[in-house]
């Protein structure tokens, strides 16, 4: 059956809506940056570079964004708090904050992407093991799809793996993870994110 997708109102040929939301986490001056106890994420020029690729995309498409910003960064306010400056932040953004990894615990995100009745979230961001892994696995057991976006984001890395070791473990093992119903694949930004390929696998 065909589709026809837009963003956050879509036209249909088929009895199933898909409803997108592009969601960016933690994408904040000082853990981006680093700070003088920090490191800077993995190739974050490149990171930048590549939300703000998609950002205009989604402006085009007329799809909402929402940023998640943690609590822990920067003590959870100033400049080092917000999302970093060289972010194109879209006018009519919104905006939850977390205290927890998991971006939908305690912070309304969850309510909202229900209310609205998304289904597929397009997720980017910071830092790859901690916010976006939970954030990918939790959205399919709440019944949406997911597309991460395999270099659209990064982390410090750790004393195991590096930065680009964990990016890439990350991207193997979320693409395809599933939850019976709904599940995750990942594809870059040069692809047509906003054209879901989830049921080409169902």
């Amino acid at each position: 059956m065909m589709r026809l997708y837009q963003s956050g109102i879509e036209t249909k040929e088929c009895s199933d809506l898909i409803k997108q939301l592009l969601l960016i986490i933690d994408v904040q001056q000082d853990l981006v940056d680093g700070n003088d106890t920090e490191q800077p994420v993995f190739l974050k020029e490149e990171l930048i570079s590549t939300i703000n690729d998609v950002i205009e995309k989604a402006r085009n498409e007329n799809m909402p964004v929402v940023f998640v910003r943690d609590l822990d960064v920067a003590g959870g306010s100033g400049e080092g708090f917000d999302v970093h400056r060289n972010i194109h932040v879209p006018e009519n953004a919104r905006f939850f904050n977390k205290s927890a990894t998991n971006a939908f615990y305690g912070t309304g995100l969850l309510e909202y992407v229900k209310g609205e009745k998304f289904n597929h979230l397009i997720i980017m961001g910071c830092e790859t093991q901690h916010c976006i892994d939970s954030a990918v696995r939790t959205a399919t057991i709440n019944g949406m799809d997911v597309t991460l976006v395999g270099d659209g984001h990064s982390t410090k890395g750790n004393e195991v793996l590096s930065g680009e070791q964990i990016i890439r473990h990350h991207n193997t093992t979320l693409h395809g993870h599933y939850n019976v119903d709904h599940f995750s694949v990942v594809r870059n930004s040069n692809e047509d994110l906003f054209v879901p390929t989830h049921d080409n696998y169902r």
